[in-house]
């Protein structure tokens, strides 16, 4: 009895340790990640284009090497950071993709799963407001748009993903959050071009009696 018990907890111990180790392996490169995905959205707002693709480049080597860490322990690799890493992934390269107005990438083709793709896609939905803010006090009615245009196709996107929140990763509350998101910046859009329309119409207004007014003398 005695030595099965010292065999348990050998065996027990070495099972442990090895979870614990790949446990603590990931932890570091969930949060560097992370990171490097969050820089890659402050450097898109700036356009500084080149600069946020190469901090995705730094954060999907830390990715692979996560899922390479994890690739034998499921429970670990599904605990949640990993997602949330692959999360932050997805927004950044989409919004990325979508600055430069390039085609969105595929979960697939980021080599990340498909629920923290589509929950990083529905957070793309905010950058893309806060870019298209950024444009729309440059005088960039056009871009804005077509941004807006990004936004509105996400959107109809998530809404047909109609499955429970436990098998989405609460797909619902980031698909709510976007539609709020959307209605306002459609709101501020509409406004903002219907006082460009009537500041360009005072201004034609202005032109013409000036011309007039230049004509009677």
């Amino acid at each position: 009895m005695t030595d099965k018990l010292d065999q348990a907890a050998s065996a027990a111990q070495q099972y442990l340790a090895l979870k614990h180790a790949a446990r603590e392996r990931a932890l570091p490169k969930s949060r560097t990640a992370i990171r490097y995905c969050a820089n890659s959205i402050r450097a898109t707002h700036r356009q500084e284009f080149q600069a946020a693709a190469e901090l995705l480049r730094h954060a999907n080597i830390l990715l692979a090497e996560m899922s390479a860490d994890l690739q034998e322990q499921q429970d670990i690799y599904f605990a949640g950071f990993l997602q949330d890493a692959q999360k932050e992934y997805a927004e950044a390269a989409t919004f990325l993709a979508l600055a430069q107005h390039r085609p969105v990438p595929l979960a697939s083709e980021l080599s990340i799963d498909w629920i923290p793709y589509l929950n990083g896609l529905g957070e793309t939905v905010g950058e893309l407001r806060r870019y298209l803010l950024d444009q729309l006090r440059r005088g960039n009615i056009e871009t804005c748009e077509t941004l807006l245009g990004y936004m509105d196709d996400i959107y109809a996107l998530l809404i047909t993903i109609d499955y429970p929140d436990a098998i989405t990763g609460g797909l619902r509350r980031t698909t709510d959050a976007a539609r709020g998101i959307l209605e306002k910046t459609r709101g501020d859009l509409t406004i903002a071009v219907g006082q460009d329309q009537l500041q360009q119409t005072l201004l034609t207004l202005q032109r013409e009696l000036e011309k007039l007014r230049l004509d009677s003398l």
